[in-house]
């Protein structure tokens, strides 16, 4: 697939030769002092030094945006309402749709390719700027690439390699693609979308999904960990059942009987998204926030 918005491969460029060379020489940032008590009363009068949730001037990548009813593109939406740079990414040329209706850029990429996951890097740094914001939303199911329901014994092992590499492969490329840039620079945001289905709970045929599900939490606690001293947070949100354009009627049914009586909207889950990636939630990091309408809380089903 071609992983640019228009024209020629990306050459490869700064970005490429960071990730090449590993990391420079500065090594991990050391860890500054923060304001308390009278000192950080005299920075509230002045207001400059506080967080905001403001985006001005950042440059946001997020994948899996191809529906125009799906997180992804709510992710997108909000983040350009905050002030960002966006690039979308998905596997099919509709992303270009989705691109026209933000005002914004898209890419078509096989986020489970190594080589397009380095070329789609390229070619935002070349046409955006640095990449300060990752929202990895590629992987949940969709009308196009349906979530594989098999029993374990059912199972074969290029079912299972696929749901492991669309679901938990595609965040870990594009992190590492991005991660040591945001490192150097001293400032990163990283949101991945896990599920409540393997973290949280998990149904009959659906082994693979949640373990893939299951496997970005773990790699969000351990990436978070190893840039924790760059000044680069790294979190995850594990929606329940939420109406998106690939939601079934069995789904739907089943986020009518939640604690709320209904399932999420895409928008709602993209606005907690958005508060990680703000300013605002820098001391949050290697966290999982569920997002089900209390679903998982609650002990037992009432009549």
């Amino acid at each position: 697939m071609d992983p640019t918005a228009h024209g020629p491969a990306p050459r490869r460029t700064g970005a490429a030769q960071r990730r090449e060379g590993g990391r420079t020489s500065q090594g991990r940032r050391g860890l500054r002092s923060v304001p308390t008590g009278a000192a950080a009363t005299a920075e509230a009068t002045t207001g400059s030094p506080f967080a905001s949730d403001r985006l001005d001037g950042r440059v946001a990548v997020v994948t899996g945006a191809g529906s125009a009813e799906g997180i992804g593109y709510a992710t997108a939406r909000r983040l350009l309402a905050l002030g960002a740079s966006v690039a979308i990414v998905s596997t099919t040329r509709r992303i270009h749709d989705r691109a026209t209706e933000l005002g914004v850029t898209g890419f078509v990429a096989d986020l489970t390719d190594e080589a397009e996951v380095g070329a789609l890097a390229d070619a935002i740094s070349d046409q955006l700027g640095d990449v300060e914001i990752l929202v990895n939303n590629a992987g949940l199911q969709s009308k196009a690439s349906p979530e594989i329901l098999r029993p374990v014994a059912q199972l074969t092992f290029d079912e299972w390699r696929a749901e492991i590499d669309r679901n938990l492969t595609t965040a870990f490329l594009c992190s590492r693609a991005f991660a040591s840039g945001m490192a150097e620079r001293g400032w990163g945001r990283i949101v991945n979308l896990a599920a409540t289905a393997g973290p949280v709970n998990a149904l009959p045929t659906e082994a693979a999904y949640a373990a893939a599900k299951a496997g970005v939490v773990g790699l969000t606690r351990a990436l978070a960990m190893e840039l924790v001293a760059d000044g680069v947070t790294v979190n995850a949100v594990a929606p329940g059942l939420i109406h998106t354009g690939a939601s079934t009627f069995v789904e739907l049914k089943q986020g009518m009987g939640t604690p709320m009586g209904r399932p999420g909207t895409p928008d709602e889950v993209a606005a907690a998204i958005a508060f990680l990636c703000s300013p605002a939630a820098s001391y949050i990091t290697g966290q999982m926030l569920v997002i089900d309408g209390g679903n998982s809380v609650r002990e037992a089903q009432y009549r």
